[in-house]
């Protein structure tokens, strides 16, 4: 028959250090994030490169101030 404890002469496996099991839950912790971030894009850096450049150009707009006066006219005909 089975026995569902070990035999009581052997030692038990040493558990990881806890900062070796911090650090590896942390690592994975991040790869699930990385891969949910990517999921369903083809061309990630591409996505990347126009996030970027679509947050510069808000940057740029944000520092200019309120545009000159006149700059659209609205006419009802």
């Amino acid at each position: 028959m089975g026995l569902c404890f070990p035999c009581p002469t052997e030692a038990a496996p040493p558990s990881p250090d806890l900062e070796e099991k911090r650090a590896k839950l942390a690592e994975a912790a991040e790869r699930r994030q990385k891969e949910a971030a990517s999921r369903g894009i083809l061309n990630v850096q591409s996505v990347e490169e126009k996030r970027k450049k679509k947050e510069k150009i808000e940057k740029e707009m944000a520092t200019s101030g309120p545009p000159p006066e006149g700059g659209l006219r609205w006419t009802v005909s």
